[in-house]
């Protein structure tokens, strides 16, 4: 198993658009062959902020692939690619780190 965990920095106050992007992109990700979890998180309502905080401009995409080509055929997937073109203009940083189990 492929595990994912993205994270997306939006510019100021743009965190609302990309969420909405993804929200009707998601769909199409779940349906993908190994795809297995395709979640967006942010910070938990009622903690304390700390360094580890995200913050309101930025969310993270919790990602679990069967295998590592199920992961590399979803970054090739035209709906990704449309997804990414959308939401060019309100990102500010992506970082994506793929993992597997220890």
């Amino acid at each position: 198993m492929i595990h994912v965990v993205a994270v997306i920095t939006a510019k100021p106050g743009q965190r609302a658009l990309i969420l909405e992007a993804y929200r009707a992109n998601r769909p199409a990700v779940l349906a993908e062959k190994g795809c297995i979890e395709y979640t967006a998180t942010i910070d938990a309502a009622g903690m304390p902020a700390s360094r580890a905080s995200f913050g309101a401009d930025t969310f993270v995409v919790v990602e679990k692939w069967e295998t590592l080509a199920d992961l590399q055929a979803h970054a090739a997937a035209p709906h990704m690619a449309a997804y990414g073109a959308k939401v060019k203009d309100w990102t500010e940083s992506r970082l994506i780190h793929v993992l597997e189990p220890a």
